[in-house]
C-alpha cells in the first residue's frame, strides 16, 4: 500500500508548478529508495546531475553517501533519499524561503507515507526546516531530537551534508562517526509524544450556610 500511494504521489508531484523553479527544471526529483524505509535522508535540493537523471544524490556527494551507508551495512535501496526542494535552483544556489515554503508540504507528505523511524537531515536547510529551529548544522550535528513529522513521532538526526567532506576532507571522519550511531538509533523505541495536560477549570465556590 505504501509503495502504491508513494508512486501515486510522485506522479502528482511531477506536475508541480507552485514556485518559479518549475520554469527552469528538466524534471522533478521526487526521491527514491524503499517506500517503507526505517531510515530517511533529507538533503537540500537537486543539483545538475540530479536534475538531468531525476534521482537525488547521483554526483560525487551521492557516491560518498553510498560509501557512508556501506560503512554501516546499508545500501541505497534500503533507505529513502529525498531533498527539501524537488527542483534544481539555478546555478545550484541556495533555496529561497518562498521556494521552501512552496515545497515543504511535498516532503511532509513523503514522511507521512514512508513512516520512517529515523529522519537524517543532511546540512542546514533540511535540519532547520524539520527541527523547526534556526540552529546551524555545526552546532547540532549528531544530536538526536524527537520530533513529530507526518503526524507521528520520529527521531531527527542532523548530519553534515556529504558535500562538506568533499571540500573539507577532515569532515569525513566526523561524518563517519555520526553515521556509526545510526544502527543504534534504528533499534531505539520512539516514545509517543505526551498528551498535553488538560486545563483545570476551577469549580465555582460553594458558600457554606452559617446555620
Amino acid at each position: 500500500m505504501a509503495a502504491t500511494e508513494l508512486e501515486a504521489y510522485a506522479a502528482q508531484t511531477a506536475a508541480c508548478t507552485r514556485c518559479r523553479l518549475a520554469e527552469g527544471r528538466t524534471q522533478v526529483v521526487f526521491g527514491n529508495g524503499a517506500p517503507d524505509a526505517d531510515l530517511m535522508f533529507v538533503g537540500e535540493a537537486p543539483g545538475f546531475h540530479e536534475d538531468k537523471q531525476g534521482f537525488p544524490f547521483v554526483g560525487q556527494a551521492g557516491k560518498l553517501l553510498d560509501q557512508l551507508l556501506a560503512g554501516i551495512d546499508l545500501t541505497r535501496d534500503m533507505v529513502f533519499v529525498a531533498n527539501v526542494l524537488k527542483c534544481r535552483p539555478p546555478g545550484n544556489r541556495d533555496p529561497m524561503p518562498d521556494e521552501i515554503e512552496a515545497c515543504e508540504s511535498h516532503l511532509f507528505r513523503q514522511v507521512e507515507l514512508i513512516r520512517p523511524k529515523v529522519v537524517a537531515t543532511l546540512g542546514n536547510f533540511s535540519t532547520k526546516l524539520l527541527s523547526g529551529k534556526q540552529l546551524g548544522i555545526t552546532r547540532v550535528h549528531g544530536q538526536v531530537q524527537q520530533v513529530t513529522l507526518g503526524g507521528r513521532s520520529v527521531l531527527l538526526y542532523p548530519l553534515y551534508h556529504p558535500a562538506a567532506a568533499l571540500y573539507t576532507p577532515a569532515m569525513l571522519k566526523v561524518l563517519q562517526e555520526d553515521f556509526r550511531r545510526i544502527p543504534d538509533l534504528l533499534g531505539r523505541v520512539v516514545e509517543p509524544e505526551p498528551e498535553p495536560a488538560p486545563l483545570l477549570v476551577a469549580e465555582p465556590a460553594v458558600q457554606l450556610g452559617l446555620f
